[in-house]
């Protein structure tokens, strides 16, 4: 006759299964120094009764550890806006009678504003216009810049020479006449506006039928171009070069990169909690890939300072770091054969999705297990 046993669980064992699941669960997370990086730990949960054995010839997810750089980033926020903002004022008194419409592109040549029946145009130039221009008018640089516009207009043949004379007199009728103006071979202060490029429409500040003084706010107006303006934490300063690439992390999961063209001197700014003031020093950048960021017209972005690089070393992906014990990391390595073996690593700086890893018997092109997706 056969003879049943029950089988009790040992208490001993409960404990013991109990503490493996605490040390699993306690090397699931990495936070590593050098670099910010979080590694779900894999494999570190004790195989249940009623589980069997992994079979030889793996056929699930890998990925490979490779042998090249690695890149450190240092985060910082900023803004995606259109550069150089500024208020378009009237040069006239009177009412206003014509106004662009807010997102509109001027460009040199084409109509600001106008006030009664004085119109405003837009020159390309860096020089303001500070006077009239007119017969007899000293020599100067905003000449030339009329010149040069006159003459990309097609009504002005001659060199730019910074003289109003008669052949600049007779471009400038030429002008009047295509746009309709009197032709005096005059322009009065206010006529010409010179501006470095096009003018990109903002938010109005006035509209038809107001009655504008010389120097009212008419509306806001930015550049065409498009900058990141970023405040950098003093602690990373070291890492504001002008010509450094950066990072551009966009809403959406859109990547790009930009380069740093100016970098300001130390400013306060108020603290995330509104009390404290905190110092920064101010970047600018600009998008390298327009067609990246042109859908956006301000947006807050995730900017990505290079900081500290890792050459020729060995990495795999993040996801491939298993706990073997409470504090010892390894990977997982496929052999030839199909079969697998766990290898203790030590892990070092963690960028872009990966993790520097060095450890006895890794090499370049071997095959590590990672979860599957």
């Amino acid at each position: 006759m056969s003879t049943d046993t029950t089988t009790t669980d040992d208490p001993g064992r409960g404990r013991t299964t109990r503490r493996r699941l605490l040390i699993g669960l306690g090397a699931a997370v990495l936070l590593a120094g050098g670099g910010t990086g979080i590694a779900i730990a894999r494999g570190a949960l004790p195989m249940g009764r009623g589980e069997k054995e992994k079979p030889t010839g793996f056929t699930g997810a890998t990925g490979e550890i490779t042998r090249g750089d690695l890149q450190g980033e240092t985060s910082a926020q900023g803004t995606l806006r259109f550069a150089d903002s500024h208020t378009v004022r009237s040069g006239f008194q009177g009412v206003v009678t014509q106004l662009p419409t807010a997102g509109a592109v001027i460009h040199s040549g084409e109509c600001l504003y106008q006030v009664g029946d004085e119109p405003a145009y837009l020159f390309r130039g860096s020089v303001p216009a500070w006077r009239a221009f007119e017969s007899g008018m000293s020599n100067g640089e905003d000449i030339t810049q009329l010149q040069t516009v006159l003459g990309e207009m097609g009504h002005m043949q001659a060199e730019p020479d910074g003289n109003f004379g008669w052949r600049t007199i007779q471009a400038v009728r030429a002008w009047q006449k295509a746009v309709g103006l009197e032709r005096t071979g005059s322009l009065p202060l206010g006529r010409i506006v010179f501006d470095a490029g096009d003018l990109r429409v903002g938010e109005l500040k006035s509209r038809l039928g107001d009655t504008a003084a010389t120097q009212s706010d008419l509306y806001n107006a930015t550049s065409t171009a498009q900058v990141v303006d970023v405040n950098l934490k003093l602690a990373d300063q070291q890492l504001a070069v002008v010509g450094n690439k950066v990072a551009l992390h966009l809403p959406g999961a859109v990547e790009s990169t930009g380069t740093i063209t100016a970098v300001g001197t130390p400013v306060e700014k108020t603290g995330s909690d509104n009390s404290s003031k905190e110092r920064f020093i101010p970047l600018t950048v600009v998008p390298d890939d327009l067609s990246a960021t042109s859908s956006f017209q301000e947006v807050s972005v995730t900017v990505g300072l290079p900081s500290e690089k890792r050459e020729n070393v060995l990495s795999v992906p993040v996801s491939a770091l298993i706990a073997l014990t409470a504090d010892q990391f390894g990977v997982e390595v496929v052999n030839d054969d199909g079969s697998t073996r766990k290898v203790p690593v030590t892990t070092g700086m963690f960028a872009g999705g990966r993790v520097e890893v060095s450890g006895e018997g890794l090499a370049e092109g071997q095959r590590v297990v990672v979860p599957q997706r």
